[in-house]
């Protein structure tokens, strides 16, 4: 079944969220008509490959195409009206960039797979509740209607400072008339009614100017709040909404809306000081004593200035943490001498800035905080921002062909030399740039989430452990000493994020069974609702009787599964973590007999297909008539049925005579066999009943739980 057919098939509520991710991006309608077509491109690939992206944007429009085509037979108007729009907006919006159509469809499909584990777990987990709360919606809705509040309040300040500039003219048009009079004129009674009326103009616009005051020192305390506290608050849950999508959580959206947020306000504290600089022009004017404006203005300035100041700062954010483009699913991992790319955006979009602001990127910027491995970064590290340079308008900067270099005085950590350390050794990238506008020079910096340098591609794995753990541990986003002391993570939380491993790496998150799995193998118990889980005991201690850790164990199914079972996997077909078969029969005294075959290997793996394992096997009995025993995927689903899309060719058929009348080669096929002894005369032992040894199925034990095992054996097909 196609993940979109598995999507469609979700409960409203999840359907919900999948709603919520496609837009004129990626519209639905593509996703729905070319579902299998674009489920079989490698996106994640392409959104660091431009060639690549340039060919599949083009096959996609070219199956647009095909698809107009069909529907123009059907004569089916509002289809052929909405995929003409599509394709031309499409077209129209990613030509220029064509790595970001990639990494839409690429987010799209891996939060389709989120959502999906997300369906199959027994419980929503925890971090994905924390980031769905109500309250976090209401928050985001409150602070949109404060913005525009605030932008309305401005607008009615500029009316009013426009008001005082006419009221201020008239009265000093007047008051100069007066000035120019003979002194004859002045003394007479229409003068002293002038003056009089002069005197009321005056105190008008003093009321005027105070009201006007008032009023700016309001918005300014107003967005001063709002900054501090509620805008704060949206920006570092967003910032936290990125730690988890990093590591395999929901998808971190919402950095549109609050790039709406951040320049609407900018806009309104722009306007603030133009109004306050044009107070301060009348008041050169037309000034008297007790004028309001050079008692207050000063101080207003100053405060709106350094408004401007801190959410200049504030909006100046890494869009997309490092990675490099070869593991696209372990961000925040990166090897020396290898390229990795970083985005950085500013959530103000002022035209005027388009160009004009230059970003340098530099390693390790606080060494004193880090330990004695030292590095620089190679390639291009200054580069400026730009509004074409996104796809969406905003104003952001690509970094691409940064190369981080070890520095040659260090010494004690090459190579796998002192593995654990070095890959808990946190390092950042920090990102400096400088505005010069209206007068103003602001100097912006932010840094990457924590990454984690390695020399050789075999720190990989615990690498991405270390990586996974500081994300999952601590919202703070620069404690390069957190691995000095780690805290402990809670065991769901962790089986969350292993579950999101699965659903981003091979394409089908985990269902309450294996979960179960997983925690009876990390705690020994059958609950993982509760309970702590050290930083040693998830990646550094051996499990029990073993010689890897869980991690290491963990990676290796990851591998195994990516390169010889994904479609099985994406299916559902597996149960547990064990590669094997297991089937029921009967004896003739009506016992219920239980053969598991003995755990595939990689290598057995490479040789020959799983599903072409699971079609073509045999069972050598006693009587030494090969037979395939497998009928029925449990609990009834035909063997064909549920995996013959998955066979790689058909059974091989004696080749037929040429016409010359050669009689051809014998075919040779890869069989594989199982040898199953019966000996009526001994009682039969379990490694009798069983094609391997009794160890390996203490193994099979081990991944299958009792209850599992209990069902297959009771299975109304077991006598097939």
């Amino acid at each position: 079944m196609s993940q979109w057919n598995q999507v469609q098939q979700l409960e409203i509520k999840f359907l919900e969220q999948v709603d919520q991710f496609y837009d004129d991006n990626f519209p639905m309608e593509i996703r729905h008509l070319l579902a299998q077509w674009i489920e079989n491109q490698d996106w994640e690939a392409a959104s660091n490959n431009e060639t690549m992206a340039t060919i599949l944007l083009q096959n996609l429009l070219i199956q647009l195409d095909d698809q107009l085509g069909r529907v123009s037979k059907e004569k089916n108007l509002l289809l052929i009206h909405n995929l003409k729009r599509i394709r031309k907006v499409l077209q129209g919006k990613f030509h220029g960039n064509p790595m970001h159509v990639a990494v839409v469809i690429s987010n799209c499909l891996r939060e389709e797979r989120r959502i999906l584990a997300a369906a199959n777990m027994p419980v929503q987990g925890p971090l994905e509740k924390s980031l769905q709360s109500s309250s976090v919606s209401e928050r985001q809705r409150n602070v949109e209607h404060k913005v525009a509040a605030i932008k309305n309040s401005v607008q009615i300040t500029e009316q009013d400072t426009k008001y005082l500039e006419d009221l201020q003219d008239e009265f000093d048009y007047r008051y100069k008339t007066i000035q120019m009079m003979d002194q004859g004129d002045k003394n007479n009674a229409l003068m002293s009614q002038e003056v009089l009326t002069l005197q009321e103009m005056l105190n008008s616009l003093d009321f005027k100017r105070k009201e006007a005051l008032g009023k700016l020192t309001q918005i300014v305390g107003e967005s001063d709040l709002l900054m501090s506290s509620l805008l704060a608050e949206e920006l570092q849950d967003w910032k936290r909404r990125q730690q988890v999508a990093c590591i395999g959580g929901p998808l971190h959206s919402g950095l549109d809306q609050l790039q709406n947020c951040f320049t609407l306000l900018a806009e309104s504290l722009f306007q603030l000081k133009r109004q306050l600089e044009k107070l301060e022009e009348q008041s050169s004017k037309v000034t008297y004593e007790g004028d309001p404006i050079p008692l207050q203005r000063p101080h207003l300035l100053e405060r709106v200035t350094f408004l401007i100041c801190s959410i200049f700062k504030n909006s100046f954010v890494v869009e997309r943490q490092p990675c490099m483009p070869t593991h696209p699913q372990r961000p925040m991992v990166l090897k020396t001498l290898i390229q990795f790319t970083a985005k950085l955006r500013l959530l103000i979009k002022l035209p005027e800035l388009n160009y004009q602001v230059k970003v340098k990127a530099s390693i390790d910027k606080n060494v004193s905080t880090l330990s004695n491995r030292r590095f620089v970064l190679c390639g291009t590290h200054v580069k400026a921002m730009s509004i074409e340079e996104s796809s969406n308008g905003s104003l952001s900067v690509e970094f691409r062909h940064l190369q981080p270099k070890e520095m040659k005085s260090t010494a004690g950590s090459k190579g796998n030399e002192g593995c654990h350390m070095v890959t808990e050794e946190l390092h950042s990238i920090t990102f400096e740039a400088q505005i010069c506008l209206y007068g103003l020079t602001i100097d912006l910096e932010t840094s990457s989430l924590p990454v984690v340098m390695i020399s050789n591609v075999s720190q990989l794995p615990n690498a991405w452990a270390s990586i996974i753990w500081y994300n999952v541990s601590t919202n703070d986003s620069q404690n390069l000493v957190f691995f000095n002391n780690p805290p402990p993570a809670t065991l769901s939380q962790l089986l969350e994020v292993m579950s999101w491993q699965f659903s981003s790496y091979v394409g089908r998150g985990l269902n309450s069974d294996q979960l179960n799995m997983l925690a009876e193998k990390l705690t020994v118990q059958s609950s993982y609702s509760d309970g702590h889980l050290t930083w040693s005991k998830f990646c550094k201690e051996h499990l029990p009787g073993k010689s890897f850790t869980f991690w290491t164990w963990l990676e290796a199914i990851l591998d195994l599964i990516k390169k010889h079972i994904l479609p099985l996997w994406i299916d559902g077909c597996v149960m547990g973590f064990g590669i094997t078969f297991t089937w029921v029969d009967h004896a003739e005294s009506g016992e219920v007999r239980f053969h598991s075959v003995e755990p595939y290997n990689k290598g057995r793996l490479s040789a020959l297909p799983f599903a072409d394992i699971l079609r073509d096997y045999k069972v050598i009995m006693a009587e030494n008539i090969p037979e395939n025993p497998l009928k029925y995927l449990y609990p009834d689903i035909p063997k064909d049925k549920a995996f013959g899309k998955h066979y790689s060719s058909q059974p091989c058929e004696v080749s037929r005579p040429t016409e010359k009348g050669d009689k051809g080669y014998v075919p040779s096929v890869f069989i594989p066999i199982s040898t199953i002894r019966s000996d009526s005369t001994e009682p039969q032992s379990p490694s009798d009943l069983l094609p391997m040894s009794p160890s390996v199925y203490a193994v099979l034990r081990e991944n299958l739980s009792p209850t599992t095992i209990e069902t297959a054996m009771k299975s109304p097909y077991s006598a097939e």
